[in-house]
């Protein structure tokens, strides 16, 4: 836990990792100016210093929000070094609130960024669906809490022909929630396919969307308006996913956000991913492009003339008190999202005639979140956890402002959290958009301790679970050695299929001049 004296002056010492060598070292987070700093020395590399945070006062808020889970009791691989043992061992302490499978590493897009796709890798990376089950089920049965949600990435995962029955074997395996991560060139094109997924199982489209016009966002600008088209017809949800990078798309996040206002009935949010910068770079390069949550979250205040401010937004660990809660009434562990309170920050906004109104303004978050830990552990004690006894002594009407809400709001929320009606949290989520900063880390500000709380892991085919943040910095040694012991060469690919990987391509995607 962060000791009060860490809130106050934010001067403490985690682990690290030199960006030229990889060695384990030690790493001085601290306040300056008004940020968060990252600093550390390596013996034989000299220092390395990098902003951790762009506004210190953020970071103190969501400090105080810090809280790691339960563990893992069924650990995969042996705790040895961190990050160099990963795979789910003991040591880890957020069970998987999202699995990752990467479904192929073909892609239909050529990008001047992308340096993992099959061409350049020169294999083809493709796991069988029986492979895939097998993953989902290593991920599903961990103990205390086992998978429920699943992400098919890429690549570009509509490349695979066998994508409709993928993700029914994936449902068939008792999983709530799949999302498809998706440039949305396929889905543009094939209105059909839209509605193949939707029926198969899929919840929600992951739609890379990294500006408003054609100029920022030359990827899929032309591609978008039929994906949400094509969607609105399956009843298929969306969630828009830009890549932030300063002083190419920072200027956007707020038209970003209202068009995904004027687009709710299918948008269901914004998640916004800052930059993760990879390869070596030199500070002043790193400064030119670098953004961290809280500078992204200052441009929405900034851009959105207040509508949505700094101080509505809450980091992910915040909403352990509903886990806790529901854990309480029925005694059974829960999924919990513990995440490092670094690791992003999120609100809800209603559109209300016309204007963005975030959940903040009508609801008391801090103190419904102190309430219901506090019933918690009154209900923990307790024998008596109907409904109707539930029903006596829960009043989360004092936390809502009835006149500003939207609407029944803490009707809504009891039978969330009591009643375990997830209708009406589809009812919540249909009425609100969600506006996220989810931010991957790299090399330059690597922190182990985000490592060791992380919850959004990938599946291998050797059957490890493996944390984001070490699958795709340390690529060498987790994606891309993992991808190549289980891909066959592009020749051997193109004689079996009879195709040839260049076809896929529809686009190439030019840096900027």
């Amino acid at each position: 836990m962060i000791s009060e004296l860490e809130l106050r002056k934010i001067d403490y010492f985690t682990k690290s990792l030199c960006p030229e060598c990889l060695r384990i070292i030690s790493a001085r987070v601290y306040e300056d100016d008004g940020r968060v700093m990252i600093s550390k020395i390596c013996d034989e590399h000299g220092e390395f210093v990098d902003v951790y945070w762009g506004d210190s006062e953020m970071f103190r808020k969501a400090m105080r929000f810090a809280h790691d889970g339960k563990g893992i009791e069924t650990n995969i691989t042996e705790h040895e070094t961190c990050p160099f043992s990963c795979g789910l061992c003991w040591n880890h302490k957020s069970h998987t609130a999202l699995l990752n499978i990467v479904l192929t590493n073909r892609c239909d897009l050529a990008c001047w960024y992308c340096f993992f796709y099959a061409k350049k890798a020169g294999y083809v990376y493709e796991p069988s669906i029986d492979k895939i089950v097998e993953m989902v089920r290593i991920a599903r049965d961990m103990k205390p809490v086992g998978a429920n949600a699943v992400q098919l990435t890429g690549g570009e995962p509509t490349l695979r022909d066998d994508l409709v029955d993928i993700i029914k074997a994936i449902k068939a395996e008792g999983i709530d929630h799949i999302q498809l991560n998706t440039n949305g060139v396929r889905l543009a094109r094939e209105p059909d396919l839209v509605l193949k997924v939707k029926e198969a199982g899929v919840n929600t489209v992951y739609l890379s969307f990294d500006g408003v016009d054609a100029d920022v966002n030359r990827k899929n600008h032309h591609d978008v308006p039929r994906v949400l088209e094509n969607c609105r017809r399956a009843g298929l949800g969306i969630v828009l996913v830009p890549t932030v990078i300063k002083g190419l798309n920072d200027h956007q996040l707020g038209d970003i956000i209202r068009f995904g206002f004027d687009n709710i009935d299918i948008v269901r949010g914004v998640n916004f991913q800052p930059v993760s910068i990879t390869g070596s770079v030199p500070r002043k390069e790193r400064e030119e492009i670098r953004i961290t949550i809280p500078d992204a979250i200052k441009r929405i205040e900034e851009q959105t003339d207040g509508e949505i401010a700094r101080d509505d937004f809450y980091p992910i660990p915040c909403v352990s008190s509903i886990s806790h809660f529901v854990e309480a009434i029925t005694g059974k562990a829960q999924y919990e999202l513990t995440t490092h309170f670094a690791c992003g920050m999120a609100t809800y906004v209603f559109k209300m005639d016309g204007r963005m109104v975030p959940i903040t303004r009508f609801v008391d978050v801090e103190g419904l979140f102190e309430y219901l830990d506090e019933k918690a552990e009154e209900i923990r004690k307790s024998r008596i956890k109907t409904v109707k006894a539930l029903k006596g002594i829960i009043d989360l009407r004092k936390f809502v402002d009835s006149e500003l809400a939207p609407f029944d709001v803490s009707r809504v929320l009891f039978d969330i959290l009591v009643r375990h009606d997830y209708s009406s949290l589809g009812q919540f989520h249909e009425k609100a958009l969600f506006i996220g900063m989810m931010h991957f880390m790299d090399l330059y500000n690597y922190d182990l301790e985000r490592i060791c709380r992380c919850d959004i892991h990938y599946a291998s085919p050797d059957g490890r679970i493996i944390p984001f943040c070490t699958f795709n910095v340390l690529s060498d040694m987790y994606r891309d050695s993992v991808q190549a012991e289980f891909g066959i060469p592009i020749e051997e690919w193109e004689r079996k299929t009879g195709r040839r990987l260049r076809d896929d391509i529809v686009r190439v995607v030019r840096k900027r001049a």
